[in-house]
């Protein structure tokens, strides 16, 4: 295959191999991003390395959305529920291309699941954890409204609802928009390269990696060192971390099929599983449960349709989907910190950051919502090793100095000019990177493959590929995104 370096690519590999960083972070999703942006903006000199793409893991394949967790209120864990609230809020306020508030409704029914009285006063605490104030102020609804904003519910035994407010955002450009604003500040990144090793060399560690699309060794020198991998986080040589690995899958359908305006929150037990409007589209989901296998190799089984399927069909009785109406799906991992019991919808988000040798941090749990809390904690332990005391500026700071191309929510156009951007500016390498976490245009269509071929013939032209390596693109993209049977 020939497969072209482009010169950005080239000139960060040098960089790589022939300085000596503050800070290496191993991970590029959205904690390694985040500390890459604080450590940057603090003055650190930092590297970032992946050995897949940017985004690559959980970081584009969550709910896409920023929220306190309100069912964690009930678990107790009202610390966790705050920070995350003040945190969605913060990320408002630094991106708002990428924090579109969102109406939440919560219906509750008679003699099942959580009594309306209690969810009056969970979203009311909700609030006041939103430094006083949400996006949007909560409120109970009757039946009547709660069918009105809800067509097509069950309405045998409802009691009403609840309504309150999180934000929808692109996860993947949340990532790529963090990476871009690190580079801006001086961070060096590399995606497609991988963390071999580390051997402690007096105050810094000697580190080891692969490009692993040429084969190249590379060795570069870190005075300390960060493990930001998530649910790879175990793999890692002297990582300390234990995890417990939780499934959740997503799908979409057309939002002919389900036109709600706000979204819709299903109780299913100890669960919730959402109905969140997407464009023209509307994205089902969550599972949660445990996964030991490769976390490269999650896929969307069809077990798990099957569960998502029947809830939300329970709750809509008239709707009747099933799987002709999927138009996409995808699979990530939580990355929770493991417990000796409980299940995983039990388990904490609450994340840790420890340092379990001189200058060496693992970092895992949290989740998307608090990435940049996590990052800032972090940044302020390498500093205390590092003996050196800058303040944060991630809160208030800008993630963008320029307009954003596109909203940010829903993918944007595909273009030629697009292609070009994703390709000069934002690390992409491959058709899947574009397709999938650039874009996101793979989620909007049953059958992406015409717009794969385009797609492939514009980087072709941008990256010189062979007609073999053209081929062999869309071929690994059509592999890479099939759905298990």
């Amino acid at each position: 295959m020939n497969i072209s370096i482009d010169r950005s690519r080239s000139a960060a590999l040098a960089k790589l191999a022939s300085a000596e960083f503050d800070v290496l972070v191993v991970g590029g999703g959205i904690v390694g991003s985040g500390v890459a942006r604080d450590a940057a903006m603090r003055g650190l000199r930092v590297a970032l390395l992946d050995r897949h793409d940017f985004a690559f893991g959980t970081s584009s394949r969550s709910s896409r959305l920023l929220h306190g967790g309100l069912r964690y209120l009930e678990q107790g864990h009202i610390g966790l529920v705050r920070e995350a609230s003040v945190e969605k809020k913060t990320l408002q306020d630094i991106a708002p291309h990428l924090a579109r508030p969102l109406g939440f409704v919560f219906p509750a029914y008679r003699g099942q699941g959580r009594p309306l009285w209690q969810l009056r006063i969970g979203v009311k605490l909700y609030d006041l954890l939103c430094r006083g104030g949400n996006f949007l102020p909560s409120r109970a609804l009757s039946p009547a409204e709660t069918l009105a904003a809800a067509p097509g519910l069950d309405a045998t035994k409802l009691s009403g609802a609840v309504r309150y407010a999180d934000a929808l955002t692109n996860d993947g450009r949340l990532v790529l928009d963090t990476l871009r604003s690190a580079e801006r500040h001086g961070g060096v990144l590399a995606n497609y390269v991988c963390f071999l090793g580390a051997q402690r060399d007096g105050v810094a560690w000697r580190c080891t990696a692969e490009d692993t699309r040429t084969g190249r060794s590379l060795s570069l020198r870190a005075l300390t060192v960060v493990n930001a991998t998530g649910p790879w986080a175990q793999q890692i040589p002297h990582s300390s971390v234990r995890l417990r690995l939780s499934k959740g899958i997503h799908i979409v359908v057309a939002r002919e099929r389900l036109p709600v305006k706000d979204a819709i929150v299903l109780g299913e037990g100890r669960r919730i599983l959402f109905v969140l409007p997407w464009g023209e589209r509307v994205i089902l989901g969550t599972t949660d449960t445990d996964y030991d296998a490769a976390p490269e190799n999650v896929t969307v089984d069809a077990s798990d349709i099957r569960y998502v399927l029947r809830v939300v069909n329970e709750a809509f009785p008239q709707l009747r989907l099933d799987c002709s109406d999927i138009i996409s799906s995808w699979a990530g991992l939580r990355p929770l910190v493991a417990q000796a019991d409980g299940t995983p919808s039990d388990i904490s988000r609450a994340h840790d950051i420890r340092e379990s040798r001189p200058g060496w941090w693992d970092v895992t749990g949290g989740k998307l919502t608090t990435y940049r809390l996590m990052a800032e904690e972090t940044v302020d332990e390498l500093q205390r090793r590092l003996g050196l005391r800058a303040r944060c500026r991630t809160a208030t700071e800008s993630l963008l100095d320029e307009p954003p191309l596109y909203s940010g929510i829903e993918p944007p156009a595909l273009t030629r000019e697009a292609v070009a951007h994703y390709v000069h500016h934002e690390w992409a390498k491959t058709l899947e990177d574009i397709m999938v976490r650039r874009s996101g245009w793979h989620y909007l269509q049953r059958d992406s493959a015409n717009t794969a071929q385009i797609v492939a013939c514009w980087m072709a032209d941008l990256l010189s590929w062979s007609p073999e390596e053209q081929q062999h693109q869309i071929e690994s993209y059509r592999n890479s995104t099939r759905v298990a049977a």
